[in-house]
């Protein structure tokens, strides 16, 4: 990989700002490297990481685009095939929304840019706004891994986050489409989701979370005592002892263990002796684990 990819986030950051700081022009003046288009001639990008828009921001934002025009020019690159015309690479909201206010040109910008960097901007301008919902942006980030070969680590280097959001965030991608579909409306936040992931039936799980309205941590000691209760029983059909309930400063280590590794993290301790098992579920995973011991040595 190039030393010009490598460091690709830091540019189109820059690249953004450079888009958010170009001032509002009248139909047909050039500006900062920004003209006025057609609004007809320009195409979303159907691989855009976001999916969901909001009716209310829409409405609020085309009201504000009506009296005051779109005061930030969006990013486009050419259209392939379509000589002309162009694709949005940032700014479909306020593409969307300035066809709602009647408009018709858009102040665009304009840049030469390969599928890669269109998807990494994508991602930067939607996460770093907090518009993309968990699930998209997990969807964002496998399009990475599998279409382009980024690794978790250069993905968190693009995006801004740490290696362990990034590995996180893709672990919701494993979990029920129900599940999925909560935290796509809301119902459910990412860090509750990440909580059930692991569970023998986060469906039931999520559904229980949603209706008595719990804490992430609360979901946490949930899924904790479900396959504990399990264990119980296996404990005493073998003529075992039955598994003692874990204290609240042992639950809660396990939650930051958790939180940290990015990973299922389970204590046994018994008396000031026992075991830390670390679960994982791919090697990508594992790989990240490697990583993190290594660098802390």
């Amino acid at each position: 990989m190039s030393e010009g990819r490598r460091g690709l986030g830091r540019g189109l950051s820059a690249l953004l700002g450079e888009v958010e700081s170009a001032p509002a022009q009248a139909p047909g003046d050039t500006v900062g490297g920004s003209r006025e288009a057609p609004i007809e001639l320009i195409r979303r990008n159907p691989n855009q990481p976001r999916r969901t828009f909001r009716e209310d921001d829409l409405v609020e934002l085309s009201d504000s685009i009506r009296e005051k025009g779109v005061l930030q020019p969006i990013l486009v690159r050419p259209a392939a095939g379509a000589p002309g015309e162009y694709q949005i690479v940032a700014g479909e909201r306020r593409w969307r929304a300035a066809q709602r206010a009647g408009l018709k040109t858009i102040p665009i910008m304009i840049r030469e840019l390969d599928d890669l960097a269109v998807l990494e901007i994508g991602i930067i301008e939607n996460v770093q706004r907090a518009d993309l919902n968990a699930l998209e942006e997990a969807l964002s980030y496998k399009v990475l891994l599998e279409k382009f070969g980024r690794t978790q680590e250069a993905i968190a280097q693009t995006v801004g986050k740490s290696r362990s959001h990034v590995a996180n965030t893709l672990r919701l991608l494993n979990l029920p489409d129900a599940v999925q579909s909560y935290v796509t409306s809301g119902e459910l936040t990412a860090g509750h989701a990440r909580a059930i992931a692991s569970a023998p039936d986060p469906t039931a799980l999520a559904k229980e979370v949603i209706a008595k309205g719990l804490s992430v941590r609360d979901a946490e000691a949930l899924a904790r005592r479900t396959p504990q209760a399990a264990g119980e029983v296996r404990a005493k059909s073998a003529g075992g002892r039955p598994a003692k309930s874990k204290d609240t400063d042992t639950q809660s280590l396990e939650a930051d263990l958790s939180s940290l590794l990015g990973l299922d993290v389970e204590i046994d301790d018994r008396g000031g002796a026992g075991a830390l098992t670390i679960r994982y579920a791919t090697l990508e995973q594992l790989d990240d684990l490697c990583g993190r011991l290594t660098r802390a040595i």
